[in-house]
């Protein structure tokens, strides 16, 4: 099947532009220059992330800075599901120009959805936080987005363990002092066959359970292997 005859499965999205990139390519070179000069930075396993198709990373969130290191140091250019409050002002315009997908937390954003499955179907990156929300990085509950795009597109998941973009004892909107180790390490894909429409909620919440549970897994082991641990609860500072 073409990416073409992809748009027209249900969910369609042949009605959907391609998100914008170029910008995105220029913007991550000087971002890692930046985050080399201020962190030490390691990337782990990279060559889990296959080179071609779509993808989905699937990172724990710990802090602000995980999603500027993400885009700058994954293996390809990544399109990143967002917040929607993020995207107001300047930081809005930057954040559509280089290709980020705006969303709703606190709705069925059908919009949102249907443009990371064209994205998707398009054999681009993909970046999903399962957790949803910056917390203690742990995977511990996962929400059924991912699962559900998986299920959709038929696309690998790759877990990725950040860890080290907060400090413990920090909010979530605080950096790390510099000179911080932060390790960035990807896992072996998760291969979720395609659900033919519709897909029912309890299905995709059984598969979530599933995705979460190698999460939890990889994020441990991920710990065990770099030395560098999870930095707990944040405070109470932001969201």
């Amino acid at each position: 099947m073409t990416s073409g005859d992809q748009h027209l499965q249900p969910p369609r999205t042949d009605d959907l532009p391609p998100l914008p990139h170029r910008l995105h390519l220029v913007m991550r070179r000087g971002v890692r220059a930046y985050l080399n000069h201020k962190y030490d930075v390691v990337s782990h396993d990279t060559h889990h992330v296959p080179r071609t198709g779509g993808v989905i990373l699937a990172p724990n969130h710990l802090g602000i800075l995980d999603g500027p290191l993400l885009g700058a140091y994954s293996p390809r250019m990544i399109h990143a599901v967002s917040k929607i409050e993020a995207f107001t002002g300047f930081q809005g315009w930057l954040l559509t120009r280089v290709g980020q997908i705006p969303i709703d937390r606190f709705s069925v954003d059908t919009r949102a959805v249907r443009q990371a499955i064209h994205t998707l179907r398009d054999g681009r990156v993909l970046s999903v936080y399962p957790e949803g929300i910056r917390g203690a990085g742990d995977f511990r509950r996962v929400r059924t987005g991912v699962a559900y795009l998986a299920m959709v597109t038929g696309v690998p998941i790759v877990p990725v363990a950040l860890l080290g973009t907060r400090a413990p004892g920090q909010d979530v909107d605080s950096k790390p002092p510099k000179g911080t180790r932060i390790d960035v390490v990807y896992g072996e894909p998760i291969h979720i066959e395609p659900v033919s429409f519709p897909r029912r909620q309890f299905d995709v919440r059984a598969v979530a359970d599933e995705i979460g549970a190698v999460l939890r897994t990889h994020v441990q082991k991920a710990v065990v292997a770099t030395g560098n641990p999870l930095p707990g609860l944040p405070g109470h500072k932001g969201t």
